[in-house]
């Protein structure tokens, strides 16, 4: 996990740090021009303290110029020598207004990607393959799924999730024949996930929902607030964890529920990572659900699960010691500070890491173990046993220590799978998602069982 941004949320390449949030502020376009051209330019001159000059001062902390000059080197092994580049130009990224550069290295092609604050100062820099930047003019929702039929019958749907922001992209896939189908809703880990929960070239909730689809499973999954809208995701309800997992969710379960392939009864919810860890929540918010299913699902608090990462992640990353006691001590302070507000009480003024406090501290009291004691439906718990980003030991034992006992509760680890379910990579850090891979089919298989075995919440029509 990159510091500063939610489990799971990145971008693949050498390099992608950033020090603001999805949600930026208005800029002056001639001022993130000019400093992203300078940036550029300094680079491929290897004139790293000039390089720096445009940042903004959480970036420049971030990432000073020593730390630069080691991720264009690094950036250089592993694509081959720099050998030219293009002009910077204006796009739209998931409609997040950035600014892109294509460079050309010995071994492959690549962009550079910045974004800027209000003031025209550089907060985000990436370094991602081509593909990842859509080309537009003005922000707007992308593009949707078109309505397809597999060879195996596995039927695609354009659906849309309703949300007092805009409508969300969804995709409802059904399996062949007539219904009425089990339904799953899956809900994405953090970050401004699309429907597929895109990491790289992963793709695990296409995955699923295909996987399922073959075992005779319906299944909804759509695009995160974050995605579609991500300059204006919080303008009706707020930069806070429920207008950006919950409620959504409880809408998209609703809309699944009404679909006519679909039984009722039978409409269960699937969470990943921060999903998993608000599925209780979206439970507790839609008794109708016939189940959760929980992957790799957090059971301490957030603040808990970043300081653990940033110490481990950090050290395998080779930073110094003194980088990543720094990191977690800025960690530990914003958590003594949202543990200090009251309840009732307004979130502290600005941001942490670029990010609205309010968001951190709707976070913060997210206690997803209390959540899961309070409900009596049924509950499958699942987990990497090689993740790094949510702990076997600490996160999913946690798990069946709280809710040992509980009636109808199934729990599965899988050893050598990581935090997306695939098969674990060598390095245990980031690098590794930028490898394709699938989820394993023993995962899917599991699902599917669970919960055609389940007989539906009785009563719902």
């Amino acid at each position: 996990m990159k510091r500063r941004l939610p489990i799971l949320v990145l971008l693949v390449g050498a390099l992608s740090i950033v020090s603001g949030t999805a949600v930026a502020a208005p800029m002056r376009p001639d001022a993130c021009m000019a400093h992203s051209t300078a940036l550029l330019e300094a680079l491929v001159h290897a004139d790293y303290t000039g390089a720096v000059a445009g940042f903004d001062p959480l970036l420049t902390r971030l990432l000073g110029a020593g730390r630069l000059k080691t991720a264009w080197t690094g950036l250089q092994e592993q694509e081959g020598v720099y050998v030219s580049h293009a002009a910077v130009q204006k796009r739209f990224m998931a409609g997040q207004p950035v600014y892109v550069a294509g460079l050309v290295f010995t071994r492959a092609a690549v962009d550079m990607v910045t974004s800027c604050d209000g003031r025209g100062r550089i907060d985000g820099l990436h370094f991602v393959p081509p593909a990842r930047v859509v080309a537009s003019t003005q922000e707007s929702a992308p593009s949707g799924v078109q309505a397809r039929v597999e060879a195996d019958g596995v039927r695609v749907v354009p659906l849309d999730v309703s949300t007092p922001v805009g409508p969300l992209h969804g995709a409802l896939t059904l399996p062949p024949g007539q219904g009425p189908f089990p339904a799953v809703v899956l809900v994405a880990g953090s970050g401004a996930h699309d429907m597929d929960e895109t990491v790289g070239p992963n793709k695990p909730f296409r995955d699923i929902a295909e996987g399922l689809a073959r075992a005779g499973i319906a299944s909804l999954r759509y695009d995160k607030r974050t995605f579609d809208y991500p300059t204006r995701w919080d303008a009706k309800s707020g930069a806070v964890i429920d207008a950006e997992v919950t409620d959504d969710a409880v809408a998209a379960a609703r809309l699944l529920a009404r679909q006519k392939a679909v039984d009722p009864r039978r409409v269960f919810v699937l969470g990943h990572s921060l999903g998993a860890m608000m599925a209780p929540r979206i439970g507790r918010r839609d008794p109708r659900l016939a189940g959760l299913i929980l992957m790799a699902a957090p059971a301490r608090g957030i603040f808990d699960v970043l300081e653990q990462q940033a110490r481990e992640q950090l050290a395998k990353e080779g930073r110094p010691p003194a980088v990543i006691a720094q990191t977690v001590k800025g960690d530990e302070r914003e958590h003594r500070l949202l543990s200090a507000v009251a309840p009732g009480q307004a979130a502290p003024p600005g941001k942490f890491g670029g990010v609205p406090q309010a968001y951190w501290l709707s976070w913060s009291r997210v206690d997803a173990i209390a959540d899961a004691k309070k409900l009596s439906m049924p509950m499958l718990v699942l987990q990497g046993g090689a993740d790094f980003q949510v702990s076997p030991t600490l996160d999913f034992a946690r798990w069946k220590r709280e809710l040992a006992g509980r009636p109808d509760t199934t729990f599965h680890l899988y050893p050598g799978l990581s935090h997306l379910f695939m098969p674990a990579g060598k390095s245990g850090t980031l690098a590794d998602y930028a490898t394709r891979g699938h989820v394993d089919a023993r995962v899917i298989g599991d699902v599917a069982a669970w919960i055609k075995a389940k007989p539906g919440v009785a009563g719902v029509r």
